[in-house]
């Protein structure tokens, strides 16, 4: 089964002897023989077959885990084996059947695991080749969504298309010998995928699906497709031009939620104990007044006098901040974009939190009259070009009014051409008192590519890059502005 899947990755010819092999594998085993077609989806073999729908859950997972188990069986085993060699003769005779039976069925799930692993693996990295129609990327991002499933990811997690979602952790051996360490490859799988799918989105032919409201409804938002939109905006018109943004803001509206839930686990602030508990009967702490009265108590009445009420703070701490942030919209940092730009809009809805968001390339543009609204930013947007970080600097140092008050965020990779003046100025914002966060990446993937000149010098003044997740670039925000 594994070189079967092997030799179609790396050659779209059939190898005769490997397809009428594994076929009989699979009729022997009691599966589809669909699972072996590259052109027939995981969706449609569990319409047909629903039963294997849960199989595919954590089949991965559960393959490594298998592995493992079977690895340390083998080394007790042999452990065990010289010491029960003389004793254990007669028994083993009396029991040959039974483990017989045993490493038969554990052999038969080895098998069917190998089979539904290399129909996931095979739908994803087979891609067609030639001009993709819209059915085909839908197909692909459903497949792609499977093989999340497989690796105990949420679909569209690894891909980036879904920002922030907080996926399972699958377990690997972590360690060396055969077994293949999860934990280490599912964050390295998650680049790949978004890779092919932006392979994939180039080859549309985009503007004739658009124009095609039945073709453009096939269409799954994901954050390639939002690229290629953004980029190709001002070059439609008409019914291409509503499905276009009908795409984005589904898209937007649908990474909002993730971001939104990840913002509002702790955005109140810290208890304000200056200001007094308001004598309210929702705010008595029954519980402290009860414990700080228990002197009062009398044995011969069995009565509790309270002379003391205790009421809880409730109080928060909102002082007015300043959230500036900028963002590189050249063709590099798009997932910051797009992720930014609507993070930008969740802060800018929390109360006593003052929001104003920049774009630049070559150009500077001061989007904060549409911070608001992630939807209409993003269609203001002018994606590519160069990148020259002094002219936002220009946009942003005028708006610190109080530094103490104020956190700057500048997402970019950092590939400039006027480097010293503008890190002095970047410097000049931390000697300040503001709070300077330079980000690097804050797609869901995580790949981020930063200029190591800038990387050493953000470090040595004790602002290092932010990279990664779009969960850190939200708790560094937290922790600032509540």
């Amino acid at each position: 089964m594994y070189w079967r899947l092997l030799a179609r990755l790396f050659d779209h010819e059939e190898q005769a002897a490997l397809e009428s092999a594994s076929l009989a594998v699979v009729e022997d085993i009691g599966l589809p023989a669909t699972l072996l077609d590259p052109q027939t989806s995981v969706d449609s073999v569990v319409q047909r077959h629903p039963g294997l729908a849960a199989e595919f859950d954590g089949l991965m997972v559960q393959a490594a885990e298998a592995d493992t188990e079977a690895e340390a069986e083998a080394e007790a085993e042999a452990e065990a084996e010289a010491e029960a060699e003389t004793d254990a003769e007669t028994d083993a005779d009396a029991g040959g059947g039974e483990e017989a039976a045993g490493d038969a069925r554990d052999r038969a799930a080895e098998v069917r695991r190998a089979a539904l692993v290399s129909k996931v693996l095979l739908n994803v990295f087979h891609s067609p080749p030639g001009t993709v129609t819209a059915g085909q990327l839908s197909r692909w991002q459903s497949d792609a969504g499977w093989l999340e499933r497989a690796l105990g990811c949420r679909p569209g997690e690894l891909r980036g298309g879904r920002a922030g979602g907080a996926g399972a952790s699958p377990t690997g051996t972590g360690g060396g010998g055969r077994t293949p360490d999860l934990g280490r490859l599912i964050p390295e799988i998650g680049p790949e995928l978004g890779s092919i799918e932006a392979g994939l989105v180039k080859r549309m032919r985009l503007r004739e699906v658009l124009a095609d409201p039945q073709l453009a409804g096939q269409l799954t938002p994901s954050m390639s497709l939002i690229e290629q939109l953004l980029r190709d905006k001002d070059n439609l018109s008409g019914v291409a031009l509503a499905n276009a943004k009908a795409l984005i803001r589904r898209f937007v509206d649908e990474v909002a939620e993730v971001l939104r839930t990840q913002v509002e686990k702790s955005t109140v602030g810290a208890l304000d104990r200056s200001v007094p508990p308001k004598r309210v009967f929702r705010n008595l702490d029954l519980d402290r007044t009860i414990w700080k009265n228990l002197t009062n108590w009398s044995p011969e009445e069995e009565r509790l006098y309270v002379d003391r009420l205790f009421y809880r703070h409730t109080a928060r701490k909102t002082t007015p901040q300043r959230l500036i942030v900028v963002v590189d919209q050249s063709g590099s940092m798009v997932d910051s974009m797009v992720n930014c730009t609507i993070l930008a809009s969740i802060f800018a809805g929390l109360p006593k939190v003052d929001v104003h968001l920049i774009a630049y390339d070559t150009q500077a543009l001061d989007l904060t009259p549409w911070v608001h609204d992630p939807f209409e930013t993003l269609l203001r947007t002018n994606l590519g070009g160069g990148t020259d970080g002094t002219v936002a600097m220009a946009l942003a140092q005028p708006k610190i009014a109080e530094p103490r008050n104020t956190v700057v965020v500048w997402i970019s990779d950092f590939y400039e051409w006027q480097t010293e003046p503008l890190f002095e100025s970047m410097a000049a914002i931390h000697r300040s008192g503001a709070k300077f966060i330079p980000v690097g990446s804050v797609t869901s993937s995580g790949r981020a590519s930063v200029n190591p000149w800038f990387r050493e010098r953000f470090k040595d003044q004790g602002t290092p890059v932010l990279s990664g997740h779009i969960r850190k670039l939200v708790h560094e925000l937290k922790t600032f502005l509540t």
